[in-house]
């Protein structure tokens, strides 16, 4: 089974706005075709991130969108993330890259600049990181 690591952009695509550009991969989500990894630290960005006025979601619906993604995900415990060898500035994204380096062979979807830049060196250590979300499946 393939293994997936999801940005929080991407989650927002999936469970959020509805993306029709993400329909298959909630799908693929959805039928556990595909394995996707979580870590408290990421699931506690997305809670963040949900909450925000700009997404409108009222209590009810952010409760409901982080409980679908948590039961899809298998969370795995940030203390057993090794150090990726590259270094984003944000912190927020090095978690998944960290996430990613720990569990390859596997596919990070992320549309954050600052992640994708290390695709072709993520690749020699059997990662691929990508925007494109059909990659993942």
């Amino acid at each position: 089974m393939r293994v997936v690591i999801l940005d929080t952009n991407v989650l927002l695509d999936l469970f959020v706005f509805n993306d029709f550009r993400a329909l298959h991969l909630k799908e693929a989500l959805l039928a556990r075709h595909i394995s996707a990894l979580a870590t408290p630290k990421t699931l506690e960005e997305f809670a963040d991130v949900i909450s925000r006025p700009l997404f409108s979601l009222d209590q009810t619906a952010q409760e409901k969108i982080f409980t679908q993604w948590s039961s899809l995900a298998k969370i795995i415990g940030d203390e057993d993330l090794q150090n990726s060898p590259w270094q984003c500035q944000d912190p927020d994204d090095q978690v998944f890259l960290d996430l990613a380096y720990t569990h390859k062979p596997c596919t990070l979807v992320s549309k954050d600049n600052e992640v994708l830049k290390f695709a072709s060196k993520a690749a020699k250590e059997q990662i691929l990181i990508t925007a494109d979300y059909t990659q993942a499946l």
